[in-house]
């Protein structure tokens, strides 16, 4: 891999973190004592005492408060998302996309950060919400729910159930019941098999408006968020298909949506997984290729393949580089054309978190020097430019220009991204803390 570098603790840094998780430095094995996560006890220039506190109170201080007065419906359950920076819900109509998304927060908030009973029930509440219109056969979930849970509108594609399907999954965890971990593989395999269709309709409107039609695409997204549901999944029970469509969606990123001849992944491919002659061969959404690729390598983890874990770091830290504001900072999430060159340029927060986990979780298995720096270089960015209390409101801006221009009206508070970059990178720091600042020894 380019760039190796490791970097030992010092002294120092082991005495600075000592009593924290009752470990002693014997305690340690050779190899993880060779090579750290952190810079002489340091990320990002802080302490990780200091970059943990900064974490929890950008979760639990800043977030959380917010959702649980504006966004959340303690009424009639479920995320009110459509709402401005003062509070004011501009619409209390909810979106299957949110509803999953925000039962798998709240649920993992519950099963890994704090178990609050009032974070177990936002999320039993939700599930209840989006229980009531549960499809059968291979009908979707609607898309959108007036309030109080009445079908607005049908759905388009497989993203709104597998993201339900998600939700349905952690939240089996928390409330002891596998029937929704079961529920979470029935919709799985219904999408699936949808999407193994080759009728599949999927339009890339994040290409352009008006994007070529392609029948039965394989698509980066889908994979990703398969791949990430059939990992978490596999963390709690064995299952021979869930394992296979894991091996699959790794599979198809690596070796297929990677595209060898600019280094770099296609979003678009046809339904034999060959690329298209068309528009498509030059697309390479950055974004899900960095949040995809983080992804991998906690399966990779999960599976204890250092092979896999090296191959999916050196290609996150490519799609990094190349899609780096070396002007502005930050990352560009969508580049068009690769051979003109041609991109968005508008800054999203999610694509700038998407870095920092799969950075921090490059530091604490594997000690790479490049993924600290990066690590550091996007953490700045990011609490320089999204948080939105400089400007008199709380929580993080979600999207804006090129610069991160502030603008005071905004329709939309997200309930996925930002905590979720956040409660992984709390757990990845806590683990690193509890080793007293040494990396693990998952591939030793």
């Amino acid at each position: 891999m380019k760039r190796r570098e490791f970097f030992g603790a010092s002294a120092g840094t082991a005495a600075a973190f000592a009593g924290v998780s009752g470990c002693t430095i014997e305690q340690i094995s050779p190899r993880q004592k060779s090579l750290s996560p952190s810079d002489n006890g340091k990320l990002a220039d802080l302490s990780l005492m200091k970059l943990m506190e900064q974490y929890r109170y950008d979760l639990f201080d800043d977030y959380l408060p917010f959702l649980d007065s504006y966004v959340i419906d303690h009424e009639y359950g479920g995320f009110m998302c459509n709402t401005n920076r003062g509070g004011t819900n501009i619409s209390q109509n909810k979106g299957s996309w949110f509803e999953g998304r925000g039962i798998w927060v709240y649920s993992f908030l519950y099963n890994k950060l704090d178990n609050n009973p009032k974070y177990l029930e936002v999320a039993r509440k939700s599930v209840e919400f989006i229980l009531k219109n549960k499809p059968s056969g291979d009908d979707l979930w609607p898309s959108s729910f007036s309030r109080e849970g009445e079908p607005l509108s049908t759905s388009a594609d497989i993203y709104g159930d597998l993201f339900i399907a998600n939700g349905l999954q952690e939240y089996s965890r928390v409330s002891g019941n596998d029937t929704y971990w079961d529920m979470a593989k029935e919709i799985l395999i219904k999408c699936m098999r949808i999407y193994d269709s080759p009728d599949y309709e999927y339009v890339v409107t994040y290409l352009r408006k008006d994007p070529p039609p392609i029948t039965g695409p394989r698509v980066l997204g889908h994979w990703m968020v398969i791949l990430r549901l059939a990992t978490q999944m596999l963390e709690d029970h064995s299952d021979p298909f869930i394992e296979e469509t894991a091996e699959r969606s790794v599979d198809a990123i690596m070796n297929y949506h990677y595209n060898p001849a600019y280094g770099l992944t296609n979003e678009v491919l046809n339904h034999d997984l060959s690329r298209t002659d068309d528009e498509y061969a030059q697309f390479s959404y950055t974004g899900h290729a960095i949040e995809t690729l983080w992804m991998v390598l906690y399966e990779a983890a999960r599976k204890k393949d250092r092979q896999l874990f090296d191959r999916a770091a050196e290609q996150f830290l490519r799609h990094i580089e190349v899609s780096w504001d070396d002007v502005y900072g930050g990352a560009f999430r969508c580049l068009d054309n690769v051979d003109k060159n041609i991109w968005k340029v508008d800054k999203v927060l999610w694509l700038q978190e998407e870095v920092l986990i799969g950075t921090l979780f490059i530091c604490e298995h594997a000690g790479e020097q490049w993924a600290k720096d990066w690590f550091g270089k996007m953490f700045k960015y990011v609490q320089d430019k999204f948080p939105l209390k400089q400007y008199g409101f709380p929580i993080w801006i979600l999207s804006a220009d090129r610069k991160v221009t502030f603008v005071e009206h905004y329709t939309r508070v997200g309930n996925f991204h930002h905590p979720r970059h956040l409660m992984l990178n709390i757990l990845s720091l806590d683990r690193i803390i509890k080793r007293d600042g040494y990396i693990s020894d998952l591939f030793a």
